[in-house]
């Protein structure tokens, strides 16, 4: 199996229980939430997403041939020691094209391999942390994993549900729009009420990394 990357690079993880982890980010093309094209957003079922994963030219994207190819070239990407190496799959919707093969591949090129999914689809059984972030208006069908990362304010969210399903974080994130301020403050009220949860920012955006 070939698979469509728009985008890898070396950064740190900006969010979640990783944040400030080193990481090369393995950004997938494509998405069964929103086509990623502007003129169908306002149809789409996610309509917040802020990532561009269309097509394959973003730095380091391309179609790699096959599952040795990609885990070659998120391991030129790691440079240097081979310790603690650390790969985080996303997108668009990462497992629409993650199989056993990448699996194995990266794991054999000694990375930890992380994944952000919106949970439409079942993770992977052999990804070794895996981040949620359920979208309002679709199924969630992976409930179980190592964060739920819940963007905030989403109408429509059942968030009673979700505190039943099995995470070991359960994390809520403020929405990046223009209303950033107010969301803010609606994800720490969140959080004052339910405090079971966490607050999590997008701290690469603040240290202006990838």
């Amino acid at each position: 199996m070939s698979y469509a990357v728009k985008e890898m690079f070396l950064t740190l993880q900006g969010e979640g229980v990783q944040a400030g982890r080193r990481a090369v980010f393995v950004r997938f093309a494509g998405c069964n939430l929103w086509s990623g094209r502007e003129e169908d957003r306002a149809t789409a079922i996610c309509r917040f997403c802020d990532t561009d994963f269309v097509g394959m030219d973003g730095a380091g994207g391309a179609r790699f041939a096959d599952a040795a190819a990609l885990a070659a070239a998120a391991a030129a990407m790691w440079d240097g020691d081979t310790a603690e190496r650390f790969a985080v799959l996303t997108g668009g919707e990462p497992m629409l094209q993650v199989d056993d093969a990448l699996v194995d591949a990266l794991h054999a090129a000694g990375f930890a391999i992380a994944i952000e999914s919106n949970g439409t689809l079942p993770v992977h059984p052999g990804i070794d942390w895996v981040c949620i972030s359920p979208k309002a208006g679709s199924e969630t069908v992976q409930r179980s994993g190592d964060e739920l990362k819940l963007v905030w304010p989403q109408p429509g969210s059942d968030v009673d549900a979700m505190e039943r399903w099995d995470f070991a974080h359960l994390l809520v994130q403020p929405l990046d729009d223009p209303h950033a301020e107010a969301n803010r403050a609606a994800a720490i009220a969140f959080v004052m009420q339910r405090p079971r949860w966490r607050l999590t920012l997008q701290t690469h955006k603040m240290l202006g990394l990838r």
